[in-house]
């Protein structure tokens, strides 16, 4: 085997993604944990409970534990349910708490990327009718001018909605997410509150802090005509691809909105990202279905013959996170990884899983596609929303009952690969070698 290694720019941003509710702990005053509460809605009955303890204090160890493996940035939310627990009160010390975050990452010499909202709201917006109602916009604005107010001295990199597309599909249509509905209307009208929201907060963000980078999430799904001989299939997906991957960021870039049968102006949205971030774990074979209007004429499945995560959620197709970032091309701004990671409480097939997607980010970056970072989902075992604690993403595994931590194999590869600035084929043939002539021939 040759002695090589794959090295990324310098300046790259190398880290782990955590959001608020997943991590912190009794986050009692957000919709999310109402919904835990209601029986059949989290799988196994779980409950975020204290979560990974960091409203206790140990984001301290994480963050130690981050920086010491040779991260140089993290993703991490502010959960708005703390900060504004009514409509009339601001709650400056979990201000200070999360400046206090943001200064500790700083220190460590890492790099914070602050995400304004990751899934989860303030009861007292739900009760007004969540992002349903034309005010949650506003609303969202008066909240990320207090966040960046306090944060702007260590925080430049923001993003405003994490996966809003995944959001809308899985709280409006599919219901696996509060407010747990099936209806298309509303659908729409959240949409276009968030879009407007994101829109507004951008604005926002420039006024406070001219110097800030801002952008969105999305949530991208690898979606794949399951014959690519048929005209059908080929229009399921592309039809997909368009509603779902290319919403919001085309919102983000045109300044209008675009549905089957259905489009608005939104003139403020117009060029209101500075980068682009994509989320990328897995891919989906489509096959046009008549009988599936709801679903816009798809039904999706896995594709045969691949590795597939131990829930069978996730499939390894490491080709596709290198087809989310030409996707993203389009778009002609900086990209960032903002997620990618599997579950696996084995760490079996995270090694790999890791290894083979970072492989294709770095053919992207060698074609010189403009990624400025990636981050791994995540440093350590959380609570993964409708799916509670049976899926396992951590790079260190996590106890809930007893908040011990303890370091997986794919931890020590991790950390090669953030001190390096790239992999190697030293680095494979310890943690993968099942791939090694693959990558190194």
């Amino acid at each position: 085997m040759v002695k090589a290694s794959f090295h990324f720019p310098r300046g790259f941003l190398w880290g782990t993604a955590t959001s608020a509710h997943q991590v912190e702990g009794f986050n009692t005053n957000n919709n999310w944990w109402a919904w835990e509460q209601q029986s059949g809605r989290i799988l196994n009955g779980d409950k975020s409970g204290a979560a990974c303890d960091w409203w206790g204090g140990r984001w301290r160890d994480d963050f130690d534990r981050a920086a010491a493996a040779g991260q140089n940035a993290h993703r991490f939310s502010v959960e708005w349910s703390r900060i504004q627990p009514v409509p009339d009160k601001w709650e400056e010390s979990a201000l200070d708490r999360y400046r206090e975050m943001a200064r500790n990452l700083t220190e460590r010499g890492m790099t914070p990327l602050v995400t304004l909202h990751h899934f989860s709201d303030p009861l007292w917006l739900t009760e007004m009718g969540g992002w349903e109602n034309e005010k949650a916009a506003g609303h969202f604005v008066a909240f990320v001018r207090k966040v960046v107010e306090a944060l702007q001295e260590y925080v430049n990199l923001w993003v405003t909605l994490n996966e809003p597309n995944g959001l809308c599909v899985q709280g409006y249509l599919e219901g696996s997410f509060p407010p747990g509905k099936k209806d298309t209307k509303a659908y729409l009208r959240a949409l276009t509150n968030l879009a407007r929201a994101h829109a507004l907060a951008y604005h926002t963000i420039h006024m406070v802090q001219p110097t800030a980078r801002v952008g969105l999430s999305i949530y991208y799904r690898d979606l794949v005509p399951a014959k690519s001989s048929s005209p059908l299939d080929r229009f399921a997906a592309g039809l997909s691809s368009r509603m779902f991957n290319d919403f919001f960021p085309r919102a983000a870039q045109e300044g209008i909105l675009r549905f089957p049968l259905w489009s608005r102006t939104l003139p403020e949205a117009k060029a209101t990202q500075d980068f682009l971030g994509l989320n990328y774990y897995t891919r989906d074979l489509v096959s046009f279905d008549l009988t599936r209007p709801g679903q816009l004429f798809n039904d999706r499945s896995t594709p045969a013959g691949v590795l597939m995560s131990e829930g069978n959620y996730i499939a390894n197709i490491p080709q596709g996170i290198y087809r989310a970032i030409k996707w993203g091309l389009k778009y002609k701004i900086p990209i960032i990884i903002t997620e990618n990671g599997v579950e696996d409480s084995q760490d079996v097939l995270r090694p790999r899983y890791l290894v083979e997607h970072l492989h294709q980010v770095w053919r992207a970056v060698n074609f010189n596609f403009p990624v400025k970072g990636y981050f791994h989902w995540t440093l350590v075992d959380n609570f993964e929303w409708e799916r509670g604690w049976t899926q396992r993403f951590g790079l260190w595994e996590l106890d809930p009952d007893t908040q011990k931590r303890k370091k997986r194999p794919s931890a020590d590869l991790y950390a090669e690969i953030c001190r390096e600035n790239g992999i190697s084929s030293e680095m494979v043939s310890r943690y993968a070698p099942e791939i090694s002539s693959q990558l190194f021939p």
